[in-house]
């Protein structure tokens, strides 16, 4: 392990460290609240491509992430946090590229989270019976992979922010019609990219019509990256309903109203089935919170218009009803000791 940089953050500080994971140095920050601690601990995973460990992506304007704010706002309750760079994000993501193409899997993402988590353990002011895993979108994915799996360092709780209820592939073409649904032609458009899609999901080349706009051809041809193979693959089918049946810990699952990459019935409503009857697993569904958890009073279709847009400009703030349910949980569900802001 190593320590770069410390500064202070009001009632807390923040420290960048490091670590080896199979010759690639992965980099993160903790947040340690003001005091002796032990503190319990949260590990905070991002979602999917470029994302990094603030939340913020370079495809996505802005830089005012969610995941350090929710790290901010966790140290001045009395909880500390590591957020990570996966190795495909962050600044030295393509000095990384060369390291791992064809290598990446679900498995090198459980590996990460792994490695992050025993970072976070053996820090000494953090108690490692009371570390929950707080994941964001795909990242939801791999704190269950996490939980479900035999591991050295045990979760206390799950946090499962804006969870895929369905396969990553019905969850893409929704959202590409969403945003096509603003431009012309928005029918044959979608016909072509499902016909992209069924090819892929039967095992062929993706091969997506020339006249679809640049920009939805970048997104399907992403799952065809070498350097995002076998990954792409097994993201295709997956969604967080499966692993969501086989947790044993307490599980809080959010969906925010604003949320247009995951939504509230057509995810939430498979995610309530899949924990029917699983005293563990609670949901929350606040009405502002977009898939960020950043508060948003646009309609569904002004978000859908600009996709991405207002996740991490500098006047945006988390969602006070979305924070202050975690905060709730993870004191009366998990035992957290939670103190006042």
């Amino acid at each position: 392990m190593s320590l770069v940089r410390c500064e202070t953050v009001r009632m807390a500080s923040s420290i960048d460290v490091s670590w080896d994971l199979d010759g690639i140095t992965m980099e993160g920050t903790v947040v340690r609240p003001d005091g002796d601690g032990p503190f319990p601990a949260v590990v905070l995973v991002a979602g999917s491509g470029p994302t990094d460990r603030d939340w913020c992506s370079p495809l996505l304007p802005g830089t005012n992430g969610s995941g350090r704010l929710f790290a901010e706002d966790f140290a001045r309750s009395g909880i500390a946090s590591l957020r990570y760079d996966k190795r495909a994000s962050g600044p030295h993501a393509m000095e990384n590229f060369p390291k791992f193409i064809g290598k990446m899997s679900m498995r090198s993402h459980l590996e990460e989270l792994v490695a992050a988590v025993q970072m976070l353990a053996g820090l000494d002011f953090v108690d490692p019976s009371r570390i929950v895993g707080l994941g964001n979108s795909e990242g939801a994915l791999h704190v269950l992979h996490y939980a479900t799996s035999e591991q050295d360092v045990r979760f206390a709780g799950l946090v499962l922010a804006a969870p895929p209820g369905r396969p990553i592939q019905d969850v893409l073409l929704s959202q590409l019609a969403l945003q096509s649904a603003q431009i012309p032609g928005a029918a044959a458009l979608m016909s072509k990219v499902e016909e992209a899609a069924a090819r892929y999901a039967a095992g062929e080349p993706m091969d997506p019509d020339p006249d679809l706009p640049d920009s939805v051809r970048m997104v399907l041809a992403s799952f065809e990256t070498p350097a995002n193979l076998p990954f792409a693959r097994e993201l295709w089918v997956e969604s967080t309903c499966d692993p969501l049946g086989k947790v044993q810990i307490p599980t809080l699952v959010l969906i925010g109203g604003r949320d247009v990459q995951i939504d509230v019935h057509a995810d939430g409503g498979p995610l309530q089935l899949a924990a029917a009857g699983m005293a563990n697993v609670s949901f929350s569904f606040p009405p502002n919170a977009n898939h960020v958890f950043k508060e948003d009073f646009r309609t569904p279709a002004e978000v859908a218009a600009s996709p991405g847009n207002g996740y991490n400009a500098p006047d945006t703030r988390l969602d006070p009803e979305s924070l202050a349910t975690i905060l709730a949980w993870l004191e009366e569900t998990v035992g957290f000791t939670v103190a006042p802001a």
